[in-house]
């Protein structure tokens, strides 16, 4: 009998040990309140990631919701804040809320409320990010607006940013996702597009600034920036036709644009169209006088014109030499007197440019002006040596 009675005796302290070995395992969730109530945050801390981990809290809505607080209260304290890393507390308030919510979806008793204090962390996700950005840590300022951009979905500033984070650190993979997410939101801007295009240049990747460029067309169909990278690319890839279609549409859009008129005058000279190229060299001149191509070929339309008249005289012969020689020498020298001031021009523009000096030195020398002739030579021989 002594011997049951004492094993009954040791069953019923056990069992009476029980209560307060749960209790144990419930209590770091009610000191981690308790302690945020009075302000304690750090000892809060360590209370509630205790709480995580216990397999009797870890599945509770309620542990998860305390955690929140106590981190989005450390994150909002000027003493505790510094206990965090940047963009600590926000991510793990962030991650509790969302818990909270998965345990209790968003019509419970805590998922409820988490759900209105996520949406309060967006703006202090995003001064993390920003902070980091202007400290230059560029991975801790992208996992920031990421962040942001994840506690509000919907929105595109955050993402937008992220881009320009990803572009400080010349992650232009990263960047481009993020501008390809913001058009995959239905945000648009000529900046994005700008962007878009100038890291395709820099990758040399030809493929993919076209389909940037057309793309960037559907969407600001009469900017004048795409539609001269768009001509460019046509020029480049030796489509004139193409191109012409595409500068008359640019001319329309920006008619006084002095470089489009310069362009098409270059184009309708490389289709033997004279006519029309001096027209339209006249016009870009005639909309800025410091256009330099413009004004270059005005001076070879007119040397051009020179040399043919010289030309056609050196192959008379002597009868028909004597007939309409001198006209057609005397009509060259005006052509030649006539490209003077459009060669001065372009070098006054550019002093250093050896096409123009080669031009007006052969000008100045066919008119007789001998010094200016030697003067320029003199300048060509110079730059050859550097």
């Amino acid at each position: 009998m002594k011997k049951t009675f004492l094993t009954l005796a040791a069953a019923v302290v056990l069992a009476a040990g029980l209560p307060s070995m749960v209790s144990a395992q419930t209590s770091a969730v009610t000191n981690a309140i308790l302690n945020q109530r009075t302000g304690l945050l750090d000892k809060a801390r360590v209370d509630i990631d205790k709480a995580i981990v216990n397999e009797k809290t870890m599945g509770k809505a309620k542990t998860w919701f305390t955690r929140g607080e106590i981190y989005q209260g450390m994150v909002e304290s000027p003493i505790y804040s510094k206990q965090l890393q940047p963009g600590e507390g926000v991510q793990k308030a962030f991650d509790s809320y969302a818990k909270t919510v998965e345990l209790d979806t968003k019509t419970g008793e805590f998922g409820k409320q988490a759900v209105t204090r996520m949406d309060g962390l967006y703006g202090q996700a995003f001064n993390d990010a920003v902070n980091s950005y202007n400290a230059k840590d560029y991975d801790k300022a992208i996992a920031s607006y990421k962040l942001a951009a994840q506690i509000k979905p919907q929105d595109t500033t955050a993402v937008l940013y992220s881009a320009y984070a990803s572009e400080a650190k010349q992650d232009f993979a990263s960047a481009k996702a993020s501008y390809n997410q913001l058009l995959g939101m239905n945000y648009k801007s000529v900046t994005l597009y700008s962007r878009l295009l100038q890291m395709a240049k820099m990758e040399k990747n030809e493929a993919e600034a076209a389909k940037v460029i057309k793309d960037a067309l559907v969407a600001y169909p009469t900017n004048k920036a795409f539609m001269l990278e768009d001509l460019n690319m046509s020029l480049a890839s030796g489509k004139g036709e193409d191109a012409l279609g595409k500068i008359n549409k640019s001319i329309a859009a920006d008619p006084t644009n002095s470089n489009l008129y310069a362009v098409r005058g270059s184009m309708y000279d490389q289709q033997k169209k004279a006519d029309l190229a001096l027209a339209d060299y006249k016009k870009a001149v005639e909309l800025d006088a410091n256009n330099f191509d413009a004004q270059f070929n005005l001076g070879v339309y007119n040397y051009n014109k020179a040399a043919d008249s010289y030309t056609k005289a050196s192959k008379m012969d002597l009868k028909t030499y004597q007939v309409s020689g001198k006209k057609f020498e005397s009509q060259g020298k005006k052509y030649f007197e006539a490209s003077v001031p459009y060669f001065e021009k372009a070098l006054v523009l550019q002093p250093d440019d050896r096409n123009t000096l080669a031009s007006l030195q052969k000008v100045y020398f066919r008119l007789g002006r001998n010094a200016d002739s030697e003067r320029l030579n003199a300048k060509l021989q110079s730059l050859n040596k550097k």
